[in-house]
């Protein structure tokens, strides 16, 4: 492919994100749109619709692109929880670290490149192929391929110190965010599965037998997970019901209060919650007898200890002499439960693990034939060659450069889009009990795929002909990489200008959920503005993106520097557009504590190494002996720094530290909170959950929020309350403070 090509791809994504971008500037201010592009906002009910007609409403403005730069991190932290900062902080490192590699590439290693097989004279850039800009131009026995061995080794110890000081901050905020969260009923809870069956007692019976016989002084009750699959849809449906015939009482010009449950504000005597004269709310426990009385109990419970570190404890120690019997997890947290995994019996998740890897792996292979049919499309003699009736079409320049420098990553982006939710599904059928959990697992599936498929098949498929001699010769790995990976840097750079620039335009305009809002008002004729769809930010397709878009950059950038600047413009974009959707769009209904980070760190020091090692390869094929010995120490330290960091760091994201456990909980216990912490902890794991119950819940959390601050503040002015201090999303629902939520249920 020559320049021209590369030119057209670059013009047709340039004009496709400008479009993209004015139409989201002027799309945004509409209030038809308000559901669309301040999701979150509506969700928290900050968000004025009183907006008069004006013109201002149809000019372009870059105002969204300056609220995104003024916000701070402690606000993003408020708005979208500890793992917005975290993937905002992947960005900013790969922002920094390709701001490097853009400067050392472009000053040492372009040039040479360009002028390295002795050819003084070129033709016009326009015409040139791309090729001259890579590493194959350079001539064998080369003197100057010191600089290509320089910049990689600027490059490792530039990324190795900028992984180092973000692991170590993202540590400590983790740390801070343990203790200085409000009460997390998910730290006194752990989930046991695996419980025995026994004809002469039931399985809460045997939970409080065990427990108080092994856990006297340390176990507080229990609550029994239900199989309740027709049940819980019996619930779900009733609750959508009753949000059909909310919205059609307010059409009526009805009142509804905030605990209705029937037209016109008249309760309905199925859902009414019972008060108890502790003042605590024990309608929850009428209504998990009654459910007990149509479900049957499973074999897992919720098991509540007075203190975080006797948790710890029981969840980490093996309870029994049967490994698959007492199986104990720290509990997640109450909203990010995955109630319908609770039930899974604990022997069926090896079989259902080695099932998902199997079926993972096979859509791997299946996914050869398009990843191989792209490929095909970017080599422009074999491809009349295969097809000869095109010849005459691909003849024409335009046609041609449009076919090989566009087309082929259109095509790839397009069948990868089914990867995602087939990942979640097979996440899902793993058996995670979380849903954090599901989508991080989701995330790493997605990430293997996508560096297979984008990276290696096509470096190893040139074409359809040539893909089955390719693999005769996979013993030689290092050889095969350093010969093929410069030749596909091309395709390479037109997927990160597709696949990278594209998809933040469509990202930050939300087309799909567009689409259904112009259908849901121009053709369903409902103007209701609600939050019911609100989103939650999909950490597993975007983070897989970002790392992939950094690997193709370690490994290529002293290959083929020209793949650098676009992908230094795709990730200071995706600052901007990362930002505003995490302010305005997604609503952050539970989080992993920043669990994300160690793979952003795994898959980086991934990246060094392959690079290291294709560039060893090249350096071998170039006859360079001395470039080649000092790139084996750089593998050496490089695989040295990734072990300390595992050492250092990885512990704190895999359990928390007893110290600071103990702590905690001697702080409760100093202050009186712990007694009212116990009161409060059954309440907080709800499995069935209706209009009414999800408003009992939020109470409860509340209140657990309310022991860490103080339970007697008074509720701040909403109006008052400034970006980044607004309170915490919580499953979806409003979230209000405690002393609001305390006169509702009153």
């Amino acid at each position: 492919m020559n320049v021209s090509a590369l030119l057209t791809s670059v013009g047709i994504n340039t004009g496709l994100c400008a479009v993209l971008l004015l139409l989201y500037s002027i799309l945004r201010k509409q209030p038809s749109n308000v559901n669309v592009y301040f999701g979150r906002r509506l969700a928290l009910k900050r968000l004025a619709h009183n907006d008069p007609f004006c013109l201002e409403r149809f000019v372009p403005s870059p105002s969204w692109i300056v609220k995104a730069w003024k916000t701070s991190e402690e606000e993003i932290l408020g708005i979208g929880g500890m793992d917005a900062v975290v993937f905002l902080r992947i960005v900013v490192f790969s922002i920094r670290v390709f701001s490097i590699a853009f400067v050392i590439c472009f000053l040492l290693v372009l040039p040479v490149n360009y002028y390295g097989n002795g050819e003084i004279h070129h033709k016009q850039i326009s015409s040139e192929q791309m090729e001259v800009f890579t590493i194959e131009n350079v001539k064998e026995g080369s003197r100057w391929l010191w600089t290509h061995c320089l910049a990689l080794y600027i490059i490792t110890c530039s990324a190795c110190i900028l992984l180092y000081f973000e692991y170590k901050s993202i540590s400590q905020m983790r740390l801070a965010h343990i203790t200085g969260s409000p009460t997390n009923p998910s730290h006194f809870t752990v989930l046991v599965r695996a419980i025995p069956w026994s004809s002469k007692e039931s399985y809460s019976d045997s939970v409080k037998r065990f427990f108080t016989n092994y856990h006297a002084s340390n176990y507080l009750s229990h609550q029994m997970v239900y199989r309740s699959g027709r049940v819980q849809k019996l619930m779900t449906d009733a609750e959508k019901m009753y949000m059909v015939i909310k919205a059609a009482s307010i059409e009526q010009n009805c009142k509804p209060s905030l605990m209705q449950h029937g037209l016109c504000g008249q309760p309905a005597d199925s859902f009414n919650i019972l008060p108890s004269e502790d003042g605590s709310v024990s309608g929850k426990s009428v209504v998990n007898m009654e459910l007990g009385k149509s479900t049957k109990e499973s074999a897992a419970a919720f098991v509540f200890f007075k203190t975080r570190y006797a948790a710890v404890v029981a969840a980490q120690v093996l309870q029994s002499s049967h490994p698959m019997l007492w199986v104990t997890n720290l509990a997640p947290e109450p909203h990010d439960v995955y109630w319908s995994n609770l039930c899974i019996p604990y022997k069926q998740l090896w079989i259902r693990k080695i099932g998902t890897l199997v079926a993972a792996i096979a859509f791997m292979f299946v996914f050869l034939i398009p990843v191989t049919f792209v490929q095909g499309l970017t080599q422009l003699d074999q491809l009349q060659q295969t097809f000869p009736f095109l010849r005459g079409l691909l003849k024409k320049k335009y046609m041609s450069q449009l076919v090989t420098g566009y087309l082929p990553s259109v095509v790839l982006i397009l069948a990868l889009y089914i990867v995602p939710p087939i990942m979640m599904l097979f996440s899902a059928i793993e058996g995670s009990i979380s849903r954090s959990g599901r989508k991080k697992s989701a995330c790493c599936k997605v990430l293997y795929f996508t560096i297979w498929n984008v990276f290696f098949v096509n470096v190893f498929t040139g074409s359809v002909i040539s893909q089955f001699n390719v693999f005769s010769s996979v013993k030689d790995i290092p050889t095969q990489l350093a010969k093929a990976v410069p030749r596909q840097v091309t395709f390479f750079t037109t997927y990160v200008l597709s696949s990278g620039w594209a998809s933040l335009a469509c990202e930050v305009m939300q087309i799909f959920a567009l689409f259904c809002n112009l259908c849901k008002r121009f053709i369903l004729r409902n103007k209701d503005d609600s939050s019911s769809g609100t989103l939650s930010f999909p950490y597993h397709t975007e983070v897989p993106r970002l790392l992939l878009f950094g690997f193709l950059g370690f490994t290529c950038s002293i290959l083929a520097p020209l793949i650098v600047p676009f992908l230094w413009v795709y990730f200071v974009l995706a600052y901007f557009v990362y930002r505003n959707q995490i302010l305005n769009v997604y609503v952050s209904k539970y989080e992993t504590g920043g669990q994300f980070w160690p793979i952003v760190h795994n898959t980086t020091i991934f990246s060094l190494t392959l690079s290291q090692i294709i560039a060893l390869g090249v350096f071998g094929i170039k006859r360079s002996p001395v470039a080649s010995g000092f790139t084996f120490p750089l593998i050496i330290c490089t695989l040295l720094f990734n072990e300390y960091c595992r050492q250092r760091f990885l512990p704190i994201f895999k359990t928390n530290a007893a110290e600071i456990l103990i702590e905690m909980d001697r702080k409760d216990e100093q202050s009186g909170k712990m007694e009212e912490i116990h009161r409060q902890l059954r309440a907080a794991y709800y499995q069935f959950t209706v209009a009414s119950h999800e408003t009992v819940a939020s109470h409860e959390l509340c209140k657990f929020e309310c022991l860490s601050h103080g339970a007697k503040k008074s509720s701040p002015d909403p109006k008052n309350v400034k970006p980044g201090n607004e309170p915490r999303q919580r499953n979806g629902s409003q979230t209000v403070h405690c002393d609001v939520e305390e006169n509702r249920m009153k």
